[in-house]
């Protein structure tokens, strides 16, 4: 354990766990989480799924915090994922990797402490559907939302269907997965994708001054409040869930996923044939 000066001024004790792709802190009642690959924009590889996961079922687990942020390092919050190392992927590969994905939206959803998103750049795709999975959502004004699945032959998961058909309405969540448009931090606060808009310098800053009030409120009932608040918002998820993994793991083997990701990389359009 070590002190260290926390928003405000105050000295906090701050513990750390040591991860690889993420940095976790925890201090004064609460968890910071922060996915650490900058160098790629913290697009979502195995191993920092399955770090994700560990860190907010360690944090679930810990008594002495009450409330999560997650952002991420660098000036995107994620870029969804990875697509070097879905290049090769097979239908039971690329299954098994949205599996590990459905189970961390489950733990972000069902543990009994807020989440707070503090999204300070790009959520693309997987990490647009992360940002959907926490109980609130900041932003900073130069922050955007992009369901960017079907720019290489994909469908939306982790969840996004489910979320955004529930928040928006069939039709505008249509528009937003089957286009595949960009939406500003400022368009998503309209839709009541974001709580709040910050500058780019104030976003922890807010979202700590946020997570210290719920911090300090009834833990039990916050928890509970949350757990009530998502039987609506879980109902027929896993159902969900499942045809999205299969419908994945199908669009894994077509040559327009294949021609998606040989154009992202060759920084070109793709020309997609609907094989």
């Amino acid at each position: 354990m070590r002190t260290a000066r926390g928003v405000g001024g105050e000295q906090r004790e701050e513990a750390i766990m040591s991860f690889k792709q993420i940095q976790v802190h925890v201090e004064n009642k609460i968890g910071l989480i922060k996915m650490n690959r900058p160098d790629i924009r913290n697009a979502m590889t195995m191993e920092s799924r399955k770090e994700l996961l560990a860190a907010f079922q360690q944090l679930q687990n810990d008594s002495s915090v009450h409330v999560v942020i997650l952002t991420g390092a660098g000036t995107a919050f994620c870029a969804g994922g990875d697509l070097r190392t879905l290049k090769d992927t097979n239908s039971i590969e690329g299954r098994k990797r949205v599996k590990i994905g459905h189970d961390l939206i489950r733990t972000v959803l069902r543990m009994e402490k807020p989440v707070i998103a503090a999204v300070n750049g790009a959520a693309a795709g997987a990490g647009f559907s992360l940002a959907l999975a926490c109980d609130m959502v900041f932003a900073t004004r130069s922050a955007f939302f992009v369901q960017s699945f079907i720019q290489v032959g994909l469908i939306p998961d982790l969840g996004s269907i489910h979320f955004l058909t529930g928040l928006l309405g069939h039709h505008r969540a249509k528009e937003l997965m089957m286009l595949g448009e960009r939406v500003t931090a400022d368009q998503a606060h309209q839709m009541g994708i974001v709580n709040h808009l910050t500058e780019n310098d104030d976003l922890l800053e807010k979202a700590y001054a946020t997570a210290e009030k719920l911090a300090n409120l009834p833990g039990v009932a916050l928890g509970l409040t949350k757990a009530i608040a998502n039987q609506n918002l879980t109902d027929y998820l896993e159902e969900t869930l499942e045809m999205e993994a299969l419908a994945q793991a199908l669009c894994f083997q077509t040559e327009d996923f294949h021609e998606g990701v040989e154009a992202f990389f060759s920084k070109r359009s793709p020309k997609f044939t609907g094989k």
